[in-house]
């Protein structure tokens, strides 16, 4: 099969990144791997190391760069946006409530998807806002299952407990009463990716006139239903 784009340059950059796919290589390794001349090898592997695509590792080795992992990491946003776009307005037209979707990012949580009600009085909650790790359902769920000491530093100055998110890890939902905004209550379901890894929540919030002070009882089943949608779609997009 010939793997030729007819971009030469190219084709050859493509050679260096599947020989540093096996692992860290010397140059002379390089070479060998690829069949390139020696000079030709060093030249790429140099080029590639200036835009973060190779590094090198403590033994001066050439390594896959980090700029990969930033690329795959947008890469797989971009999918989650995709699957979870359709799923969120069927969420928001099955409960008449706003829906969300949240990433951590550091000590916060970003909107980075949303359906909003139409009309009425409305959660609003801006594509692009950050909000608390401390306070609400979707924080609990991004919390709930990080690793124990990273979860302990996620629980200081928290509105819950360490009780509340042991709950939350053993239905697979978490809900909220005026918890991070007075007057709002919400229900959140974790979004899974590779390895069973928390990625994401998925959200519904409204009054708490209309979403009572057990919000859960009235709105988990679907938002879970929802974040097992987005998961298995996300499965099925690797």
């Amino acid at each position: 099969m010939d793997n030729s784009s007819g971009v030469g340059v190219l084709d050859k950059a493509v050679l260096v990144l599947n020989a540093l796919e096996a692992g860290p290589a010397s140059l002379a390794q390089l070479v060998q791997a690829t069949g390139l001349a020696r000079p030709t090898a060093h030249r790429l592997a140099v080029a590639l190391e200036h835009h973060r695509i190779v590094s090198r590792d403590t033994q001066g080795r050439f390594i896959l760069g980090p700029r990969l992992s930033e690329l795959s990491a947008a890469a797989g946003e971009d999918r989650l946006l995709a699957v979870a776009s359709p799923v969120l307005t069927q969420l928001r037209d099955q409960t008449g409530e706003s829906a969300q979707l949240y990433r951590r990012q550091g000590d916060e949580r970003v909107c980075v998807a949303a359906a909003e009600r139409a009309s009425g009085l409305r959660d609003t909650v801006p594509v692009g806002t950050a909000l608390p790790m401390t306070a609400g359902s979707a924080a609990q769920i991004l919390l709930a299952w990080e690793e124990p000491d990273r979860l302990h530093r996620g629980l200081r100055g928290a509105k819950f407990t360490a009780a509340t998110l042991a709950s939350v890890r053993r239905r697979s939902w978490a809900h909220s009463v005026g918890e991070r905004e007075q007057g709002v209550a919400s229900v959140s379901a974790p979004i899974r990716g590779a390895g069973g890894k928390v990625i994401a929540a998925v959200s519904v919030s409204g009054p708490i006139e209309r979403l009572t002070r057990t919000p859960g009882r009235i709105h988990a089943a679907p938002v879970v239903a929802a974040a097992e949608r987005i998961t298995e779609a996300m499965r099925r997009a690797n």
